[in-house]
């Protein structure tokens, strides 16, 4: 795991709760919870269960920051969306169908706040061009196995990755840095503001290693 801290994590606008200088978190264990306005996974599973872990644990010490990214859909991924999530509870896209047909939706918005913190990623143009040099860095950060591919096998990757970065129009910087693979992820500071995990998508192991950070000294 790289060896990122806190201050590595990039905050363009505070939306809610904020703004926080994250070097003052220090002490505090840090859960960053990262999710996309048009990620349906993300309001049905994920931020539901930042916010049962904010509520049993920000008094023992567990800080929730809720940071929105766009990696897809930058159309729909936008801060003026992230903004209308926040003060109305408005949902739109792929977020809307979802949570309307599971019933989720009370007069067409969440029937729910988040109660923590929350920030919009720095996103921004996408500049550099993508060389053969990008494309093997970024398919061996996201593989972590690729150098073991067959030549067969790597070509198809390296294919694969050319052509999302060629049409990638943004860059997310948190969701590169920290070389995310999707939305919801969680990202894991301990209170030395030292990264500790990193994960894409699993939530069921969260409580227990939140307690297992609140507990050491």
């Amino acid at each position: 795991m790289n060896n990122y801290s806190l201050s590595d994590v990039a905050v363009d606008t505070w939306v809610q709760g904020g703004p926080i200088s994250l070097a003052d978190l220090i002490g505090s264990v840090v859960l960053i919870e990262v999710f996309q306005v048009n990620c349906p996974g993300c309001f049905i599973y994920s931020l539901p269960r930042a916010i049962d872990l904010h509520e049993r644990y920000h008094q023992q010490g567990l800080v929730v920051i809720g940071l929105a990214t766009a990696f897809e859909d930058y159309d729909k991924n936008t801060l003026e969306n992230l903004q209308k999530l926040i003060t109305t509870g408005e949902v739109i896209g792929e977020t809307f169908k979802a949570l309307n047909q599971h019933g989720v939706l009370l007069q067409g918005r969440l029937p729910w706040k988040i109660p923590f913190a929350v920030g919009m990623d720095s996103v921004v143009a996408e500049t550099e061009p993508v060389t053969d040099e990008r494309v093997l860095r970024y398919a061996s950060e996201f593989l972590p196995e690729f150098e073991k591919f067959s030549d067969e096998q790597k070509k198809s990757v390296l294919q694969q990755a050319r052509h999302y970065m060629e049409q990638k129009s943004m860059k997310a910087e948190t969701f590169e840095r920290f070389a995310l693979q999707g939305t919801p992820s969680c990202i894991m500071f301990d209170r030395k503001g030292q990264l500790k995990d990193v994960s894409f998508g699993q939530i069921d192991y969260k409580q227990a290693m939140v307690e297992h950070f609140l507990a050491e000294k």
